[in-house]
């Protein structure tokens, strides 16, 4: 299988960025199935209802979320409606919708989607994702009930982020970081056969702090006064993320290339 993840979708220039070019990468790239990070699609804090059905239309077989899940009041409602969306598994066990979901991928494939959160320097104290992910990977064995895994590991620590995939190596297809904006150059297959990528980095103007307009985060850096309201940046996006090819009976990765696809950062195909 060949799977593709694209890192947090920031603003109305990671939305266009995704409805325009999504379904002409997944036709080149020959991609089976695939996972787009939303969770700053919506003026850079949380995903609407609206604007997740527009990344579905676009391609994505399926969202993953992250720590600002919630901040839309309606996708509280309609993560508990639409299967395709896959919020954090440790963030509340009193939230809606799952936080591991087992899609249909063409072939008859199964593919496993788990999403959780970190906890070193994030603001909340969420539970163990350690604890939280093991039960999944248990129960959705890779190489037998699902023939592909990804895992999305979204948190601010790099450290965090590569325990996670050792922690995961041999069990899933791909490790995954999400959560920083900046796309990390580790893409590598560990030991017993799990893809990794620290950071997925965005799907957003690179000419901008993180995804934001300049003016209010220099501001803030200089200053350490706030002054306006932070603002999604709106020049051209790169996609940023990583495509790993998977092999069909143990569902280890095989092969795996990070991607960038337009805007400013240099282009980088599978």
């Amino acid at each position: 299988m060949r799977l593709l993840f694209l890192g947090d979708v920031m603003g109305r220039a990671g939305r266009s960025a995704i409805s325009e070019r999504l379904p002409r990468l997944r036709s080149e790239w020959r991609v089976d199935f695939a996972v787009v990070n939303g969770e700053n699609a919506t003026n850079g804090a949380g995903l609407s209802a609206a604007h997740a059905q527009l990344i579905l239309d676009a391609g994505a077989d399926a969202i993953t979320l992250g720590d600002h899940a919630f901040d839309q009041r309606d996708m509280m409602q309609f993560c508990e409606t639409e299967p395709r969306i896959v919020r954090p598994l440790n963030y509340s066990k009193a939230a809606p919708g799952k936080g591991a979901r087992v899609f249909e991928a063409p072939g008859g494939h199964r593919v496993l989607v788990a999403q959780v959160l970190g906890q070193v320097f994030m603001k909340r104290p969420f539970d163990d994702p350690f604890s939280a992910i093991e039960p999944v990977l248990k129960n959705a064995r890779l190489g037998g009930a699902v023939q592909a895994a990804l895992v999305d590991m979204h948190c601010e620590a790099t450290s965090e982020k590569m325990a996670m995939g050792h922690f995961c190596d041999g069990r899933a297809s791909l490790v995954v970081g999400t959560h920083t904006h900046v796309p990390t150059a580790d893409a590598q297959i560990l030991n017993r056969g799990t893809a990794y990528l620290t950071d997925a980095g965005m799907c957003g103007d690179y000419d901008s702090v993180i995804g934001m307009e300049k003016s209010e985060p220099l501001n803030r850096f200089i200053t350490g006064m706030p002054k306006g309201r932070f603002e999604p940046a709106k020049g051209d996006a790169t996609l940023s993320g990583v495509l790993v090819e998977t092999d069909d009976k143990t569902g280890l990765a095989i092969r795996v290339a990070m991607i960038r696809d337009g805007g400013r950062l240099q282009a980088s195909t599978p």
